[in-house]
């Protein structure tokens, strides 16, 4: 049984505020700053549509035109175009043209590791 069931009455904080004040200013030297806390932010923001994480998903392995996606989720050349704008904007994917085709593909490895590891993390099994 879980801490939660057997002590429904028990809050999330500690009973005494007492924070241990060496511990807080040796994790303060090592503070995120706030512009690559705000990138961050925005690149999980970016990763949080389900359609934008379906066209990452579809170039997981290979690089695929604007039409081939458009054909492949269902959606109209304009807003697959869209979706891979806002991707482009936080560096998840990358573009290359040949003739009138635009074919996309993740940006990088990272790209590659950070969707992989999302996605290894909400099919486990758990256990309760």
């Amino acid at each position: 049984m879980s801490e939660e069931k057997r002590f429904p009455d028990l809050c999330d904080y500690c009973e005494i505020f007492n924070p241990d004040q060496e511990l807080i200013d040796i994790l303060k030297e090592d503070d995120l700053a706030e512009d690559i806390a705000y990138a961050l932010a925005e690149l999980f923001k970016t990763m949080g549509d389900p359609t934008r994480i379906k066209i990452l998903y579809a170039l997981k392995d290979r690089e695929l035109c604007v039409c081939d996606l458009s054909e492949l989720l269902g959606m109209s050349s304009s807003a697959i175009s869209h979706q891979l704008r806002v991707l482009r904007n936080t560096k998840l994917v990358k573009f290359r043209r040949e003739g009138r085709s635009v074919y996309y593909s993740l940006d990088d490895d990272h790209v590659l590791a950070l969707f992989c590891q999302g996605l290894q993390h909400v099919t486990e099994e758990r256990t309760v």
